[in-house]
C-alpha cells in the first residue's frame, strides 16, 4: 500500500522545498502538527507568547534576509492578531507570508468553531492573499504567496489552510508531483532597468546642480544598495542624509553625512537623488516650507505607483542597487566631485560640526537622576567599542526613540530597526529576536521606552528559551511620555483620583520580568552602574534587561511629533 501524507506535512514539505529556513508563530488548532512538521524538516520555528509579536518578527525577518518572513498562526482571533504584523510588512514594503489555519470548510456560515472570512479580513493588509480549497492545491499556494511577496514592491501575502485541508491526505507520488509542479511554475520577476539615456539625464542633472543630495532610506538597505551608494558618495562628494532606518548603509560619521544638518540639507538643496525611500511624511511630502518649492528631485523606486504618485522631476523604476551601479558607471566615464571645498559642501560641513558640537556639549554632562541624553550617550559609546559585526540596534518609544536616533551610530548597513514608516510601537522584543534569528553572528541591542518595552515584554521568556544574545534596555520614566503631566486643572472629574493615563506604576521593576526566566536583570540609576551592566551583558551575549531609571520629567510629550497631538 503507498505511503500517505496528510496536509500537514505536505505543507511543511512546500515550505522547507522552496527555501523557507525559519517561522515564527503560536500554535493551536489547527496548525500545531504544521509547525512540528516543518522543524521535523529542517525548519526552525520561534514559539511566541502572541501572534502580534510574532507577526514583527516575520516582517523584520523578510527585511533583513530579503527573503518572506514567515508567521502561523491559529484560526479566527489568531489571524486577527496576525494582521498587525502582516499590515506593518505592508506599510514598510517588506516580504511577509501570514499562514493560518481556518474552520472546517464544510461548516462555513455555521458558526464553526473560530469561524472567520479570513481572506476577506486579511484583503486591507496583504497584496496577495489565497485559500487552499483541497490537499492538491498546497503546493501551488505555497509557491505563490512566496513569490509574490517578494515581487514588485515587497510586501505581505495571506495563506489560508482550512482545517478540513490540512486532515486530507494524498500518497507521496502524488504529493511529490504537484511539488514539482508548483516549483516548476514559479515565476521570478526581473528587475527593471531604465534606459541608459534617462540615467545621462539624471547625472547631467546631479552634474549642475549647485546643492545637490542623496537622501537614503531602507529600500535601498532592503536591496543591499551600501556598495554602490558608498562609491557614489565618494566619486561625486554630493552630502547625503539617511532616513532612520536607512542609516549605516554609509557610515554616519562619513564626512559628507548630513544627518545632523537636517534642515538646511532638505531646505537648500536644488537637486534630490532619494533611493529607496518615500516622499511621505517622514520626508514631509517633499513639500515646501521644509524643502525648496524648486528642488527637482530623482526618485529611484521599484513601484512604478510611487513614482506616479510623487511627479518627480526624473523617476526610476527599478532595483536601488542596479540604478545606482548604472548611475555611478556614467559617472566613471566622465566623472566629477565637489570636493569638501565645494560651497554646498562646506555649508553642510559648518553646520554639522556646529549641531554636533552642541550636542556633545550636552552629552557630556553626567546629569543624575538620568535624563535621556547622559544614559543615551554611555550607551552609543559602549555599542562602538563592540567595533564590527556591530549590533542590531532595536529602537522605539517617543522621546527615547527621537533622542536615540540623533545620539546612537550606525556604522554599518540593517543594523537599525525602529517603528518605521507606520510609526509602529510594540514591535521591539519581534524585532530583537527576529534580528537575532537573522543574523547569529550579532549582539541584538533594544533601546526602549517602557511604555514601548510594555506591548511586548512578555517575550523576555522567548529570548530565554532560545538563548538569543538579545540585551533590552528600558528606559524607565514612569508612564507614556513620563508620568503624570497634567496641570491641575486637568485633574478633576469623579476619576480625579485615578492614574493619569499617561502614567504607571513608578519605579516599576522590568529587570524583575526576564529574572523570572532565568535570564539576567539589572537595576541602574548612575552612569557607574550602567556602564558596568553594559559591559557585563554585552560580553556574556545572554538575554538581559536592564531597568535604567530616568527622572520622569526630562522627556517632552509625544516626543518631536507635539503638533500631532
Amino acid at each position: 500500500m503507498a505511503e500517505s501524507l496528510d496536509g500537514n506535512v505536505l505543507a511543511a514539505k512546500c515550505l522547507a522545498r522552496f527555501g523557507v529556513t525559519h517561522m515564527f508563530g503560536v500554535v493551536g488548532i489547527p496548525v500545531t502538527s504544521l509547525a512540528n512538521r516543518a522543524v521535523q524538516l529542517g525548519i526552525r520555528f520561534v514559539a511566541f507568547h502572541n501572534e502580534q509579536s510574532a507577526g514583527y518578527a516575520a516582517s523584520a525577518y523578510g527585511y533583513l534576509t530579503g527573503q518572506p518572513g514567515l508567521l502561523l498562526t491559529v484560526s479566527g482571533p489568531g489571524c486577527v492578531h496576525g494582521l498587525a504584523g502582516l499590515s506593518n510588512a505592508m506599510i514598510n514594503t517588506w516580504p511577509m507570508v501570514l499562514i493560518s489555519g481556518s474552520s472546517d470548510q464544510r461548516d462555513s456560515g455555521r458558526g464553526d468553531f473560530q469561524e472567520l472570512d479570513q481572506i476577506e479580513a486579511v484583503k486591507p493588509f496583504s497584496k496577495f492573499s489565497v485559500k487552499a480549497k483541497d490537499i492538491e492545491e498546497i503546493p501551488s499556494c505555497v509557491a505563490r504567496v512566496l513569490d509574490h511577496a517578494v515581487s514588485g514592491r515587497p510586501g505581505g501575502c495571506y495563506l489560508d489552510l482550512p482545517t478540513d485541508v490540512l486532515h486530507q491526505t494524498i500518497t507521496e507520488s502524488e504529493a511529490e508531483k504537484l511539488l514539482a509542479e508548483a516549483e516548476k511554475g514559479r515565476v521570478f520577476e526581473k528587475p527593471m532597468v531604465p534606459p541608459s539615456s534617462e540615467i545621462e539625464k539624471a547625472v547631467a542633472l546631479l552634474r549642475k546642480a549647485e546643492r545637490p543630495l542623496i537622501v537614503l532610506g531602507k529600500g535601498a538597505a532592503y536591496g543591499r544598495a551600501e556598495g554602490e551608494l558608498r562609491k557614489f558618495v565618494e566619486r561625486t562628494g554630493i552630502p547625503f542624509l539617511p532616513t532612520p532606518m536607512g542609516k549605516g548603509l554609509v557610515n554616519d560619521d562619513h564626512e559628507l553625512a548630513a544627518s545632523a544638518a537636517r534642515s538646511l540639507a532638505i531646505g537648500k538643496c536644488d537637486v534630490a537623488l532619494v533611493v529607496g525611500a518615500r516622499l511621505n511624511w517622514l520626508l514631509h511630502f517633499g513639500e515646501s516650507p521644509k524643502w525648496d518649492k524648486d528642488v527637482k528631485f530623482i526618485l529611484v523606486d521599484v513601484c512604478e505607483e510611487e513614482i506616479k504618485l510623487r511627479k518627480p522631476h526624473l523617476g526610476f523604476v527599478g532595483d536601488a542597487k542596479k540604478v545606482l551601479e548604472m548611475i555611478n558607471k556614467e559617472i566613471k566615464d566622465d566623472p566629477f566631485c565637489l570636493g569638501m571645498s565645494h560651497p554646498w559642501v562646506e555649508a553642510v560641513s559648518k553646520k554639522v560640526k556646529d549641531n554636533v558640537s552642541r550636542m556633545e556639549a550636552q552629552l557630556a554632562k553626567d546629569v543624575v537622576p538620568f535624563n535621556f541624553l547622559t544614559p543615551m550617550r554611555i550607551i552609543r559609546d559602549a555599542i562602538l567599542g563592540l567595533g564590527s559585526p556591530a549590533p542590531v540596534m532595536v529602537s522605539e518609544g517617543a522621546n527615547t526613540m527621537d533622542v536615540g536616533r540623533s545620539v546612537l551610530v550606525q556604522t554599518e548597513p540593517r543594523t537599525r530597526l525602529d517603528a518605521g514608516t507606520w510609526g509602529t510601537m510594540g514591535v521591539g522584543l519581534g524585532y530583537c529576536i527576529a534580528a537575532a534569528v537573522a543574523n547569529p553572528e550579532r549582539l541584538v541591542v533594544a533601546v526602549e521606552g517602557d511604555s514601548g518595552f510594555g506591548f511586548s515584554a512578555m517575550e523576555v521568556e522567548t529570548l530565554v528559551r532560545y538563548k538569543l544574545p538579545v540585551v533590552v534596555i528600558v528606559f524607565n520614566n514612569g508612564g507614556v511620555y513620563g508620568g503624570d503631566r497634567r496641570s491641575p486643572e486637568e485633574v478633576a472629574g469623579p476619576f480625579k483620583d485615578d492614574p493619569a493615563p499617561t502614567s504607571f506604576v513608578p519605579g516599576a521593576a522590568y529587570h524583575t520580568l526576564i529574572e523570572a526566566f532565568g535570564g539576567k536583570g539589572y537595576l541602574v540609576g548612575t552612569p557607574d552602574e550602567l556602564k558596568s551592566a553594559l559591559s557585563e551583558s554585552f560580553s556574556a551575549r545572554k538575554p538581559a534587561v536592564i531597568n535604567v531609571i530616568i527622572d520622569p520629567f526630562a522627556g517632552a510629550e509625544s516626543g518631536r511629533m507635539q503638533h500631532k497631538n
